[in-house]
């Protein structure tokens, strides 16, 4: 199963503006070629004006079918410096147009204003800058305190089903979640979930206990998340505390758990900690010979998004054609 493929098919359907806040780096305008020559959306490129104009030149880029934008001397930079101000009490214009003219926070804010409908940062920038830049800007869905992330793994051979897809969360932003961000990371998987892979969720959170077999403060912890993310979203089907065996094996979960619409049916797994959820995507992905795709940002109210910064111009327009499908049902 291509996956990449599959989202590229959906972003076509309702093609979207997507902002590459660092075109000074060399990857990113050959990225936006791509993007714009598969239909996978509008990119919107940002940096210096003389550097990404004369490299669009030589790359043969169509300068009028992609808008290429520098925040510095951009005539948006005061309006957008006006609406910052007006949303957050205490900034001056004058701090507010100093924070906007760096590229991430002038994207950020296009998509908070929507006039972009994501964004997809991270190929020269820390992961913290990208999550600062969206929280200043575009902010949180309701109920929701911070960012975390998700990994999509397509698992070739799971218990007998081919090509088993399965949503990760938290495994790269989040080290110690308390209950409560769990609970949040919970329910806004479930949405990403329902959102990217069109699937109904059933969502997991997980523990080395199933139902109070083992009694800690860890498991404690997981069982009050479960209860919040109930509480928070009723829509989905949430239980825990679950093994991951009693997560995704029926004939295990039948032995374990006398009644749930999760065990044993689980495609979404929420990890107590930053510890076990980046090590399970990784055991999976390289002992499972599974496909992983992430980590994707998840939490802001408009989507945006990070990259590793050893991406390759191929996992720009990819995680680009995610954030484009991401934004069609937002």
């Amino acid at each position: 199963m291509n996956l990449i493929a599959e989202f590229k098919k959906k972003a076509r359907q309702q093609v979207k503006t997507i902002v590459l806040p660092e075109g000074d780096d060399d990857r990113i305008l050959p990225a936006a070629k791509q993007i714009l020559s598969e239909g996978i959306a509008r990119p919107v490129v940002l940096g210096p004006e003389a550097r990404i104009t004369e490299a669009a030149a030589k790359l043969g880029l169509d300068s009028s079918k992609v808008r290429l934008i520098d925040p510095a001397t951009s005539p948006d930079l005061a309006r957008y410096s006006q609406i910052y101000c007006q949303r957050r009490e205490g900034v001056s214009e004058s701090v507010a147009k100093r924070l906007l003219r760096q590229p991430l926070m002038f994207g950020a804010m296009m998509v908070a204003v929507g006039e972009a409908d994501g964004m997809v940062g991270g190929v020269s920038c820390a992961t913290a800058r990208v999550i600062a830049a969206g929280g200043l800007t575009i902010g949180y869905q309701p109920g929701v305190s911070s960012a975390s992330s998700f990994f999509v793994m397509v698992v070739p051979e799971c218990l007998g089903e081919k090509d088993k897809v399965l949503l990760f969360a938290d495994c790269a932003v989040n080290p110690d979640p308390t209950p409560q961000q769990l609970a949040e990371i919970a329910v806004v998987s479930g949405r990403s979930a329902k959102s990217l892979l069109g699937i109904e969720p059933h969502i997991a959170m997980l523990s080395f206990s199933t139902k109070g077999s083992a009694d800690h403060p860890h498991v404690a912890k997981v069982a009050e998340a479960t209860r919040i993310a109930q509480s928070l979203a009723p829509e989905f089907k949430i239980d825990g505390e679950l093994q991951a065996d009693s997560a995704l094996v029926p004939h295990v979960a039948a032995r374990k758990v006398k009644e749930s619409h999760v065990a044993g049916k689980a495609n979404v797994l929420i990890f107590p900690d930053l510890d076990a959820g980046n090590i399970a995507y990784k055991l999976t992905q390289y002992l499972g010979n599974a496909r992983a795709y992430g980590p994707i940002l998840q939490g802001f109210a408009k989507p945006i998004s990070d990259m590793s910064r050893g991406a390759s111009v191929d996992d720009i327009v990819g995680v680009t054609a995610i954030i484009a499908v991401l934004a069609q049902t937002g």
